[in-house]
């Protein structure tokens, strides 16, 4: 327990999380944990002291309620601050969050009794180039997307790689993802699944005006650069994991690389990958016994 003696309390105030809330924070306190509530549980836990995410670096585990877009967010926040990460599903999909709340005081008694596996992903890292100048700077658990903005109509875009040309592109836009990302938007978009332990990005076109441009996947040290073309006319706009936007102008460059902050994830201990794949994505029946020999 003493591993875990401050624990920050997250939840996506969009659905209707205040119970789990405060089951949770009724069971955290009763094992003699303490709880530091941030601003979104204001709701839920009225009598407490709440916390924005830059106080919280003291924490020693956070616990995010809700689906992948609420643990994307603050894993967003509290990667720079090494704090791990605890994700309890209500979302609908939920490749992150992977606790359910059916069982989710007996998985984290087990979790806080020190049974659990613990995964670090890897970040991006993305900054907005305009006339030779970082306009601004991002970090990415998914991806960052480039795309058309305003009207149904395809971008153009020069792609490098380490300062390699690899190619000029008409399309919707371009899905730059980790592995982690790799079975969001990316996946959707046609990519490849990336398991988490590779150390690779994938670039995956959107929608492309010829069918020979098709997903890349490369190093992650790679350094990539899309630049949108100066005779672009069509509005363009970068998106970090479909939650932080900036609109794009002609002649623009984002420089996307690996960050050096990493996601921190605890998950229970028998985790799998693939049994998310399968469950997640419905694939095949899952044999009896044995192995495949």
């Amino acid at each position: 327990m003493d591993k875990f003696k401050n624990i920050a309390l997250v939840r996506n105030v969009i659905v209707d999380t205040e119970g789990i809330v405060v089951k949770i924070n009724n069971y955290l306190e009763k094992r003699g944990h303490t709880v530091l509530p941030e601003q979104s549980c204001r709701d839920a836990l009225p009598a407490k002291r709440f916390y924005q995410f830059s106080e919280l670096s003291h924490a020693d585990l956070a616990i995010v309620i809700g689906g992948d877009g609420s643990l994307l967010y603050a894993a967003r926040n509290f990667g720079p601050q090494g704090v791990p990460i605890l994700g309890v599903n209500l979302g609908r999909l939920g490749f992150l969050v992977d606790i359910s709340p059916k069982k989710l005081i007996t998985t984290l008694g087990e979790i806080l009794d020190g049974n659990y596996r613990e995964e670090q992903r890897f970040l991006l890292q993305a900054e907005i180039v305009r006339n030779e100048s970082v306009l601004q700077k991002y970090i990415a658990v998914n991806d960052v997307v480039i795309n058309n903005h305003f009207q149904t109509r395809m971008i153009e875009f020069y792609t490098h790689i380490n300062e390699h040309y690899v190619n000029h592109e008409r399309a919707d836009g371009v899905v730059i993802a980790t592995p982690t990302g790799s079975t969001a938007y990316a996946l959707s978009a046609g990519g490849p699944i990336l398991h988490p332990a590779l150390d690779a990005i994938t670039l995956v076109p959107i929608c492309p005006h010829t069918l020979n441009h098709r997903p890349l996947v490369i190093d992650a040290s790679s350094t990539v650069a899309i630049k949108i073309d100066p005779d672009c006319r069509v509005a363009a706009q970068a998106s970090f994991d479909g939650q932080e936007n900036i609109i794009l102008e002609p002649g623009d460059c984002i420089e996307v690389k690996r960050s050096k902050i990493n996601m921190h994830l605890l998950h229970p201990e028998g985790y799998e990958f693939f049994d998310i794949l399968r469950a997640k994505l419905r694939w095949g029946k899952q044999p009896d016994e044995g192995s495949p020999r």
